[in-house]
């Protein structure tokens, strides 16, 4: 009698697997369950495998620039990396500045990338670009994998410095031969992250000596020390001291509201931001860099501090942040002091003219409980700190490494991270349209995203640094370079083409309408506010 053939799923689990469904599994096995891709011919067996293995979410968008951007937004929320699938070196290349700001947001993320296969690059076809090279400008890791029996290795590598303190970008080269051919590993590989740090006894002493000094002192906050928990340890800290908190100007993620720690952040304009340090005689870093304003500028210090005030950098990248702030604050004798925190305040809404600071004071009375507040309203949304001091216990993340184009798509990612939360995206109209396409991908997804775009027509933020750099006035065609009319732009259209549902604002009252709707309803709406 003949034994029946096997069934083809039976078959499927006969036969070796090919290099990318092995690194399908190890992805999945070393926790990585999301994949932003815009993928092209080389990674089509990694397409085919995400369909047949079960448990990757699988998300497009359709510029490279939405992919990186939305994975950046996904690890500042979900503390673990998503993966993106990148098309050879042009796909990668159009990735890198939200790859940038990635970095700056010290998150975790595992790229991807394409590759021709082994061989087929001395062809010099016309795609072909140094994927290494490219890589290394942005990334702390980058490897080619060269077998498929090499693949589970490589990937759980690659999850393994991502996940290392304080989130790191890791780049995996994938050639297309690699992931077609079979291989005789069929297990995936787990490799547990390398442990977080402490500082040592020394770097503790220093901060310990001048937060005793009685001398005015600032503890420079970024990272996960601006955690809720972390928080109140620093606060505990600064109750007993009598130092100062501050955060650095750009952070990747802020936990802020009504009864959590108030800290407030480093200026961004330099004049002012040299005033917040002027009479600080010693600066503590925990997680921080040396503060800096953003750009030089004649005349201006490079630096913030007063160059006879004393930095102690107590930290430094792989250490665990919130347990350095828990282990100063014991070691102070501040563990049982009370943090100061964010007291119930009134937040009135907005009459009168439908300016920036009008949209900012509704967002804030109006935002629900745990929204995600994602800003890159670069120049009109500079009051929103101040304004939402005492809002509902919100996350805001911003534009950390100052490349435009992150708002729309971190709104993506932090909207898959957490599909229960309400996200609001504060935009500026010009950093839109550098990744307007991230609209399609909230309307595909079904995300809850709710867009606030700033029409002001024009690269405010470019209009003031004319002035700051000393270039004096300027004409006609100066201005055709600042400003984004003629023809002017509706965002209303762009977002309706794209499957969102959207409206245009004109005044206060029309505003606070439109608000409140798109906070009730579920999934993506738009505002373009046309401010006055």
């Amino acid at each position: 009698m003949t034994a029946a053939l096997p069934d083809a799923a039976a078959r499927a689990a006969q036969d070796p697997p090919n290099g990318a469904e092995v690194l399908v599994r190890t992805l999945l096995a070393n926790q990585v369950d999301v994949c932003f891709a815009n993928p092209g011919t080389s990674e089509m067996h990694f397409v085919a495998a995400l369909d047949r293995i079960e448990g990757m979410r699988c998300v497009l968008g359709l510029f490279e620039g939405v992919v990186t951007g939305a994975a950046d937004g996904y690890a500042r929320m979900a503390d673990k990396p998503a993966a993106t699938l990148l098309h050879l070196a042009p796909g990668l290349g159009n990735g890198l500045a939200n790859l940038h700001n990635a970095k700056r947001a010290q998150v975790p993320m595992v790229n991807i990338v394409g590759e021709h296969r082994q061989g087929h690059k001395a062809t010099d076809s016309a795609l072909t670009g140094d994927i290494e090279g490219i890589a290394r400008t942005m990334c702390d890791w980058v490897h080619t994998c060269s077998s498929a029996d090499h693949i589970a290795q490589d990937a759980a590598a690659a999850v393994q410095r991502a996940n290392s303190r304080p989130g790191r970008i890791a780049t995996l080269v994938l050639p297309a031969d690699t992931a077609w051919t079979q291989t005789r590993n069929r297990q995936p590989v787990v490799l547990a992250p390398e442990p977080p740090t402490l500082p040592s006894d020394q770097r503790f002493d220093a901060a310990l000596k001048a937060l005793r000094s009685g001398e005015n002192t600032i503890l420079l906050l970024s990272g996960r020390a601006l955690r809720a928990g972390a928080l109140e340890d620093a606060s505990r800290i600064a109750q007993r001291s009598g130092a100062r908190l501050l955060a650095q100007y750009a952070n990747g993620r802020i936990e802020r509201g009504r009864g959590r720690v108030v800290i407030e952040r480093t200026p961004a304009p330099v004049d002012q931001g040299v005033a917040a340090f002027r009479d600080a005689r010693h600066v503590i870093l925990v997680g921080a860099k040396v503060p800096a304003p953003m750009f030089g500028y004649p005349g201006k210090p490079d630096y913030l501090m007063d160059p006879a005030a004393t930095l102690i950098e107590l930290t430094q990248p792989s250490d665990d942040l919130p347990a350095v702030l828990k282990e100063l604050a014991a070691r102070l004798g501040a563990a049982d002091a009370a943090p100061l925190l964010q007291p119930e305040a009134p937040l009135p809404l907005p009459d009168g003219a439908l300016t920036p600071d009008a949209v900012l004071q509704a967002v804030s009375a109006l935002m629900p409980q745990q929204a995600i507040v994602v800003d890159e309203s670069v120049t009109a949304g500079r009051a929103f700190f101040p304004i939402s001091r005492a809002s509902a216990p919100h996350d805001y993340l911003q534009l950390t490494g100052g490349a435009i184009g992150d708002g729309i798509p971190m709104a993506v990612g932090a909207a898959v991270a957490c599909p229960g939360r309400k996200v609001i995206n504060l935009e500026g109209d010009g950093s839109s349209m550098y990744t307007i396409q991230g609209l399609w991908t909230q309307a595909r997804e079904r995300l809850d995203v709710l867009t606030i775009v700033f029409a002001n027509k024009g690269y405010k933020i470019l209009k003031g640094e004319m002035a700051n750099v000393g270039a004096g006035t300027w004409g006609a065609r100066a201005e055709q370079m600042l400003s984004i009319v003629n023809p002017e732009i509706s965002w209303v259209k762009l977002a309706q083409g794209m499957g969102v549902e959207a409206a245009q604002a004109t005044t206060t009252q029309e505003l606070l309408r439109l608000l409140r709707h798109g906070l009730a309803m579920q999934g993506p709406f738009l505002i373009e506010v046309q401010l006055a």
